[in-house]
């Protein structure tokens, strides 16, 4: 075993996890988790929080009295959770809305808790062999970042005033721009003498704030696939398709008639999702020989293990729950999921979440102990999970709704498990450096994780219904059935009805009463979805698009918000296409060898499919932030400061102050437009922004303002730790 001696020596006991070290933990875990479901549902990422949370927490309780590094340690692994079990679920659990069926919190609720404590079980007998023996081989970057951080506060090196001015300074701008409409949120220009091309720029603060994170080159390559995308793709699909005289599949419309943002939605969207699912798989298979050595390594130590030192010799820095906990507690999970009915995750699904969950837990800890949480391929390990279930289901004739649903569901677990898992190990190299009890993180990561999961269902359901509208639709030649249900059981109108909405998320309010249609494979070429139906004609009325993964952006010149979610809508693409046999396989197989070109020439591909997925107007606001940290590292170099002051430094605090702000204000505005039926409603009451005139229209304030806030996060940036 490495000789390593933790700051806190093993002799010592000081108070670790102690009562409001539990509660900091959890309502900080809350704020950035909150936050983290936000961020994943625009953009597909997440930040670690880790390191904020620490300096909160270390700044908290300077200022109630004095604790222990061990205390502060417990809140950022409390907290910590939130940020795996928030990617796992938002990654996946969205892809139903879009098979027509409603989000439902218990449902999300008990996929989160069951992947989110699977997580954390499976980690346990790996701790020793992967923190432990391989100390000096596996580095654990932000885990050990954060040991570097909560070592300072105690030397009383830190404090959280950068954090807290970023989050405030970052709400009041998110607030006045998309609640009061003081300036643009999205300036853009339409190149007409380039047809078909458009270029956007969202001036988010949390936008930025993750493209500082991130760093230039991750943010280099999303925003090339993003020009990829608006400036290659797209015209080239005006071009050569504007001569057609009928719609080509999967569009009902002419080419020649379409926006660009038409154009993405029919086309670039599946080149697309193939590039990014190809690119998962990729990185996965580069992965090859960590997962054979992990698996070696693990079980190498576990044989080891069943001669180890009884619990009465043990060190406290040594003290782990027992591995019968892991054994007997993931089975009982798996037993609970497996027969809760309203789940419909059945006896093979829970072997299929036991045997991939650990599988690729042990690959996701190795992984983040080499590179690190932010380059650890999570979509592609649980891309590769849902192809072999959907594999599996075909093969046993399970492709009815409730059986992708099912998948989905499966699939889900399995991300919130291998995300928690690597994030667990990296939590756990942290204590292992200054000295914590494994067994106490473990019980709070695992009190973490269930206050986590329990929050996210109700963040995911809140920003859909904010965020949701209903649009007048008419589809020509389709009538719903009379008996209530067709033949094959893919439309369905229930026993229930909507009246009283706002049409559009308008002014105009419509009082009458309509019937709920469901569609859960497309029909008569009608997609699947949640539609409203006249009571006497049986015909489609409205068509009531969900906030999350939304396809109407436009009603009456009116934009429309949404919040894409692109890692899920590939999920849901993956599942049907398997077992339906109609996604329209060209499209996709372009993205596919996009990706294996991409990877031949020797460029990271995994970003690069992403931002051919993901709007230009994201990737852009991202790429601002990635050029902000470069252009700190060119000075901090120049000066010959370490680059690895950038990484913890108040650059970091300060964008991840940015993020919070920024996201928790926009699900502010999201509650705003639920509670009135409108986003606009605040702004069109108080009418600043009709004092405004051009001012608030203008593209280039919005431009400025935004540059604004960069300066002040390159200066931020410089400053020393």
């Amino acid at each position: 075993m490495p000789d390593h001696q933790p700051y806190v020596p093993a002799t010592q006991a000081p108070p670790e996890l102690t009562p409001r070290a539990l509660v900091l933990g959890v309502v900080l875990g809350l704020i950035f988790g909150a936050s983290n479901v936000y961020l994943a549902l625009k953009i597909g990422l997440t930040v670690s929080a880790s390191i904020p949370i620490a300096v909160l927490s270390i700044t908290i309780f300077r200022a109630l009295g004095r604790s222990t590094i061990l205390e502060n340690n417990i809140v950022q692994t409390t907290g910590s959770a939130a940020d795996s079990v928030s990617a796992g679920v938002v990654f996946t659990i969205p892809a139903i809305l879009l098979m027509g069926y409603d989000l439902d919190i218990g449902r999300v609720a008990v996929l989160a808790v069951v992947g989110g404590l699977m997580g954390v079980l499976m980690m346990i007998p790996l701790r020793r062999a992967l923190i432990v023996k391989e100390h000096d081989t596996l580095p654990y970057p932000e885990g050990t970042a954060c040991a570097e951080v909560l070592i300072a506060g105690e030397k009383g090196g830190v404090h959280a005033k950068t954090v807290f001015q970023a989050f405030g300074l970052a709400f009041v701008y998110k607030f006045l721009m998309t609640a009061l409409k003081l300036w643009q949120e999205y300036p853009t220009k339409v190149l007409r003498w380039f047809q078909g091309a458009e270029v956007r720029m969202e001036v988010g603060p949390e936008l930025m704030g993750v493209g500082y994170i991130i760093g230039p080159r991750i943010a280099g390559y999303l925003f090339a696939g993003g020009c990829l995308a608006y400036l290659v793709l797209m015209p080239a699909i005006k071009l050569f398709g504007g001569t057609m005289t009928t719609p080509m599949y999967p569009a009902t419309t002419l080419i020649k008639d379409m926006s660009a943002g038409e154009i993405r939605a029919a086309f670039v969207f599946y080149i697309g999702a193939g590039a990014v699912a190809t690119a998962g798989i990729i990185a996965l298979a580069r992965a090859l020989p960590t997962i054979v050595s992990s698996f070696q390594a693990s079980f190498a130590d576990l044989r080891a293990s069943r001669v180890g030192q009884a619990v009465s010799q043990r060190l406290r820095t040594e003290d782990d729950l027992p591995i019968t906990l892991t054994v007997f507690g993931s089975l009982a999970l798996a037993v609970v999921v497996a027969f809760l009915p309203q789940i419909g995750v059945n006896l093979l699904g829970a072997v299929l979440i036991i045997a991939f969950g650990f599988f690729f837990t042990t690959v996701s800890s190795r992984i983040c102990g080499q590179i690190g949480s932010s380059a650890n391929p999570i979509s592609g390990m649980t891309i590769a999970s849902l192809i072999a279930i959907s594999l599996i289901f075909l093969l046993l004739g399970w492709t009815q709704i409730d059986d992708r649903v099912r998948a989905i569901s499966i699939a889900c677990v399995i991300a919130v498990a291998v995300a928690n898992g690597g994030n667990t190990s990296q939590d756990l190299k942290t204590g292992f450096l200054v000295g914590a009890t494994p067994r106490r993180q473990q019980i709070a990561i695992l009190i973490g994780a269930v206050a986590a999961a329990l929050a996210v269902g109700w963040t995911l359901t809140f920003l859909n219904r904010s965020y949701q509208f209903e649009v007048p639709e008419t589809r020509a030649g389709f009538t719903a059935p009379a008996s209530g249900r067709s033949a094959d059981g893919n439309v369905v109108v229930l026993n229930e009805s909507m009246s009283g909405f706002h049409i559009g998320g308008g002014a105009r309010i419509d009082s009458a009463s309509y019937p709920v249609l469901r569609v859960y494979a497309e029909t008569m070429r009608v997609p699947p979805g949640k539609y409203l139906i006249d009571p006497a004609t049986h015909e489609i009325r409205y068509v009531v698009d969900p906030g999350i993964g939304g396809r109407i952006h436009e009603y009456e010149g009116r934009e429309l918000k949404r919040l894409d979610s692109p890692k899920a809508t590939l999920m849901a693409l993956i599942t049907d296409g398997i077992l339906t046999r109609r996604l329209p396989w060209a499209l996709v197989l372009i993205g596919v060898f996009l990706t294996i070109g991409i990877e031949l020439m020797g460029v990271q591909s995994l970003p690069v499919a992403v931002g051919v997925y993901l709007p230009l107007s994201t990737s852009a606001g991202m790429f601002a932030g990635g050029v902000i940290r470069w252009l700190v590292e060119r000075r901090m170099a120049s000066q010959q400061r370490s680059l690895a002051e950038v990484e913890s430094g108040p650059g970091v605090l300060f964008s991840s102050g940015l993020i919070a702000g920024g996201a928790i204000a926009g699900i502010l505005v999201a509650g705003i437009a639920g509670a009135k039926g409108s986003a606009d409603w605040l702004a069109d009451t108080v009418g600043l922004y009709h004092l405004l005139g051009g001012v608030a229209t203008s593209s280039l304030v919005a431009l400025v303002l935004f540059a604004v806030l960069g300066v002040l996060l390159y200066r931020v940036g410089l400053r020393r730790a």
